[in-house]
């Protein structure tokens, strides 16, 4: 399984990045993409930037990967997912059924 890890942008040359994320510093290939610029945040796979991410974004998907680190220790997550707790999960809307709220 590959995951995306959100990371800062510290310097671009030419099709390579230096950049920072979780808690390392990696060169990653800006390959599939235009270099962005320095302190814009990327989605890395396999050290590969995949796409440019707006802040929330590399957010969200940080506390995402915290959360899976917690729960494989045991831990608990809720407060990784604040805005999930206590509330009844929804369907996006293009998987609800016809005429459903």
């Amino acid at each position: 399984m590959c995951l995306g890890i959100p990371m800062r942008v510290l310097a671009v040359d030419g099709l390579s990045a230096r950049c920072v994320g979780r808690g390392e510093t990696r060169d990653v290939s800006l390959a599939l993409m235009d270099p962005p610029p320095v302190g814009t945040w990327v989605l890395v796979h396999l050290d590969t930037a995949r796409q440019v991410l707006t802040e929330d974004e590399a957010r969200l998907i940080d506390q995402a990967l915290e959360a899976v680190d917690t729960a494989l220790a045991g831990g608990s997550v809720d407060h990784l997912f604040a805005d999930l707790v206590d509330r009844d999960p929804e369907l996006p809307p293009h998987l609800r059924a016809e005429g459903a709220p």
